[in-house]
């Protein structure tokens, strides 16, 4: 994969990029060839002022299978025509190419973003919306997956939106032993929005300490329970909490409902059986708490757009076990 910095480059955005898809074929994981590349070979200053010495210019792009275009501090966001044509190149020969927070935008100026959804960073959405009226913009989204196309909100959410490419592109159990060595939550969904906003409710929203802590158990508690038929009544016991109560806290704590929660955990933990396991459907379903093979296929094609069965071929012929 080719990372594509351009003057000024967030330097936190090109270590994370670089981090989340360093080699790890030492772990076991699938190789990683990770290069960084601007308009042209030469020295580069970063949004600190620092400088950099990049190897490559945008001939680079012409074999990478993966193009991260990062953020930038400079303005205003402008597209070389060099940069255009080979961004534009590299989507006709099936790349996938990714945007995050000023990136997408300067993703916008090609042209490939035109009828599609995207996001970017907040504080970029307006005037995104206002530059490329057919882009549908959404604005709160981590990240939005279009496909051959990719782009992410602002600052952290490169992260979410680099580990999604990994668990869609490698599978869970990848994406999740990278997020397990950053230390940072394997799946935040694409849906949840990049902050709470602030209302007259956000203080009978907010957590305690307490509150956090009973939370952040409950997570563990129940992750290792998959198998039985959670309920948000019982959820809710264990978090010593009231129904209502802890459905509103769950939710300003995740983003997200119980339900929800619990079927993306469930999911989750079908891929990486799918990926790493021989067993077969029904079991998984058992495993994960799916009351059959049928409602793991359903769950499964909704979050894929694939069977459970095509999924794991998927992955072994990704990670050469299988013929292609």
């Amino acid at each position: 994969m080719v990372a594509y910095a351009p003057s000024g480059v967030s330097a936190f955005g090109l270590s994370a990029v670089s981090g989340l898809f360093a080699d790890r074929s030492h772990l076991g994981l699938p190789p990683f060839h990770f290069s960084v590349c601007a308009d042209r070979a030469g020295t580069l200053i970063t949004d600190f002022g620092m400088c950099m010495q990049v190897k490559h210019g945008l001939e680079a792009l012409s074999t990478a299978d993966l193009v991260i275009v990062l953020p930038s501090e400079r303005r205003p966001l402008t597209v070389s025509t060099g940069l255009n044509q080979a961004l534009l190149d590299a989507f006709r020969r099936g790349a996938l190419i990714a945007a995050y927070c000023a990136g997408s935008f300067l993703l916008a100026e090609t042209g490939l973003l035109e009828g599609l959804r995207a996001t970017t960073n907040r504080s970029l959405s307006t005037y995104l919306a206002l530059r490329h009226p057919s882009v549908s913009v959404e604005a709160d989204a981590l990240y939005v997956d279009e496909g051959q196309v990719v782009t992410g909100a602002g600052a952290a959410a490169g992260i979410d939106m680099c580990l999604h490419l990994l668990r869609r592109e490698h599978g869970v159990a990848v994406s999740n032993a990278v997020a397990r060595e950053w230390m940072v939550a394997p799946r935040r969904e694409s849906g949840q929005t990049q902050y709470v906003p602030s209302s007259p409710e956000a203080g009978t929203r907010s957590l305690t300490d307490d509150e956090d802590a009973r939370l952040a158990e409950l997570l563990v508690w129940a992750r290792t329970r998959l198998s039985q038929p959670l309920t948000v009544n019982e959820l809710a016991r264990q978090a010593l909490m009231s129904s209502r109560t802890f459905a509103r806290r769950f939710q300003a704590a995740t983003g997200t409902t119980p339900y929800a929660w619990l079927t993306d955990q469930r999911l989750d933990l079908a891929e990486e059986l799918l990926a790493t396991t021989n067993l077969s459907i029904r079991e998984i379903a058992g495993r994960v708490g799916f009351r059959s093979n049928g409602v793991l296929r359903t769950q499964f094609v909704k979050r894929h757009g694939i069977s459970p069965t095509d999924y794991r071929h998927r992955q072994r012929r990704a990670n050469g076990q299988e013929p292609r």
